[in-house]
């Protein structure tokens, strides 16, 4: 169950982050945006798998 926990947190930070970045910023495909995407894509689809 740690583990879930753990990518659930990650993914909470992501989201925060793209967020954060949408509000602060007008270019929506910056390369921290594309990265963060990505980044979280990778975490839900891993968090997926586990359930």
């Amino acid at each position: 169950m740690g583990i879930k926990n753990e990518l659930l947190e990650k993914i909470e930070c992501c989201r925060k982050q793209m967020t954060d970045l949408y509000y602060e910023s007008t270019e929506l495909s910056s390369d921290e945006m594309v990265s963060i995407s990505t980044r979280l894509d990778h975490l839900l689809n891993t968090y997926s798998k586990m359930s």
